[in-house]
């Protein structure tokens, strides 16, 4: 067993001493941050800044891994920040600090000033404009933040108990990657020059294994994992541990198939990853840097009509939740694809002026995705979607980075399970999967009912109508 702790509590003189209404975990309170927030931005203003921002920021957790039955590591993080942003016209610096002294603050406005003094000028430049600032009543309590009072002790037993039930699953698994618990918070407070001032508490809580059946050459490995806001909407371990473990047998005895052309059929944890290859298409930066390869597509189609995409920053307890972005601009539901239709890109204040348009709420990401087929039944579940596969591909994993977005080039090593007349005939491994990211969001053929959430995306298993299969 190896212990290891990082991180410690801040306990310096003066301005560093934590805030003693700080609770729930934390070493900091909302208003100690905001104490520290407004100390910079009054320093940027006596500099002669003509703008500036600043943000206050902790974080801390609990990381707790297993491996065959017995203790391998205890990980406890806390983490501090203070971030400032300084305009001089058009001429921005950032620069930041773990040190909450006076000294310190006065170092880092100072910084960040002479910084913005030396660098070019750049007319787009600047925080975002009044109108789109997020005002104290539209910031709702999204109810992010649930502490989980977890103790190292009880952290073990849970991730004990999840590896424990892949091994009781099959006496043909027979080893482990080991399994982990983590219990993650943070808050934070945000404010600059243009008036905007928020800040919010939020957590992650995850649990997690990977065991490998079988032995010698033919072994296989699979893994799965619960993350939420709340511990207590986990799945349980002995569930994610039996999952984990019949997704690593199922792949045993994996063939290689020959090259040729089929459908193939991505499970929605990986349909999320396409989700994602579009967001990041259409985002900002990509479309005014020219590297994408969906310039100029608002207002066109690139899915089939059938196919939706709505964002929700507001949805309670969201993994992608946010009253307003990075910039502190105000975030709202929206239609991003309506009927195959791009109804909106992904911008960002710098980004939207860059492209002539308006910012969209989304510095910093997008905010709770959803995908959808307008066919899609209740009633298609994976099954379902097998069936309408027929004969093709089932993709469960994926492995290298092979997407090139400026081309739209797709090429990445995958495994999974060959299926014919709508049935698993065997799984399958050492396959490469290409096309072209255009070509196949046009041919998406189906979306499956079996959701899943990956992050800030929500989408089932996508059938995409052929792509080329490099085999043996």
């Amino acid at each position: 067993m190896a212990l290891r702790v990082s991180g410690r509590r801040y306990h310096s003189p003066g301005m560093n001493k934590p805030d003693p209404r700080a609770d729930r975990g934390f070493s900091y309170s909302r208003a100690y941050f905001e104490e520290l927030v407004d100390s910079a931005l009054a320093h940027a203003r006596k500099l002669g800044a003509s703008d500036a921002g600043a943000e206050a920021s902790e974080g801390c957790g609990l990381s707790v891994s297993v491996r065959k039955g017995e203790l391998e590591n205890v990980e406890r993080n806390r983490d501090k920040s203070l971030g400032v942003t300084v305009y001089i016209g058009h001429r921005r610096g950032n620069a930041s600090t773990s040190d909450f002294s006076k000294a310190a603050i006065a170092q880092t406005v100072q910084a960040a000033y002479d910084i913005a003094r030396f660098t070019a000028e750049d007319p787009v430049a600047g925080l975002p404009d009044a109108q789109d600032i997020a005002g104290p009543k539209e910031q709702p309590d999204l109810d992010l933040f649930h502490p989980w009072d977890i103790d190292s002790e009880r952290a073990a037993q849970l991730a004990l108990a999840c590896e424990a039930a892949a091994f009781q699953t099959s006496k043909r698994i027979t080893n482990s990657e080991g399994a982990g618990v983590s219990a993650q918070q943070s808050h934070f407070f945000s404010a600059h020059s243009r008036g905007f001032r928020g800040g919010y508490a939020s957590s992650r809580h995850s649990l997690s294994v990977a065991p490998i059946a079988g032995k010698g050459d033919g072994m296989q490995r699979d893994a799965w994992y619960s993350s939420m806001r709340s511990a207590d909407e986990l799945a349980s371990p002995e569930a994610i541990g039996r999952y984990a473990a019949e997704r690593a047998l199922s792949r045993l005895k994996s063939r290689k198939i020959s090259t040729r052309e089929c459908p193939v059929l991505f499970e929605s944890p990986l349909a999320a990853g396409l989700l994602g290859a579009y967001v990041q298409a259409t985002s900002g930066g990509a479309l005014y840097r020219k590297s994408s390869f969906l310039l100029d597509s608002l207002g066109k189609k690139v899915f089939p009509k059938h196919i939706d995409i709505h964002e929700d920053p507001t949805l309670k307890r969201g993994k992608g939740s946010a009253a307003f972005d990075e910039e502190g601009v105000r975030t709202s539901a929206r239609k991003v694809v309506d009927g195959g239709r791009v109804e909106g890109y992904f911008l960002s204040s710098y980004s939207a002026r860059k492209l002539g348009m308006k910012t969209t709420g989304n510095a910093g990401g997008s905010h709770n995705l959803t995908m959808r087929s307008r066919q899609t039944k209740n009633g298609d579940d994976l099954d379902a979607m097998l069936r309408k596969l027929g004969t093709g591909l089932f993709v469960i994993e994926l492995m290298g980075q092979g997407v090139n977005y400026v081309t739209g080039d797709y090429s990445r090593g995958a495994s999974g399970f060959w299926v014919e007349n709508g049935r698993i005939a065997y799984p399958v491994q050492e396959i490469t999967i290409a096309g072209n990211m255009k070509d196949m969001l046009a041919g998406i053929q189906a979306i499956g009912a079996d959701t899943y959430n990956y992050g800030a995306k929500t989408v089932g298993s996508i059938l995409v109508n052929r792509m080329k299969l490099a085999g043996s």
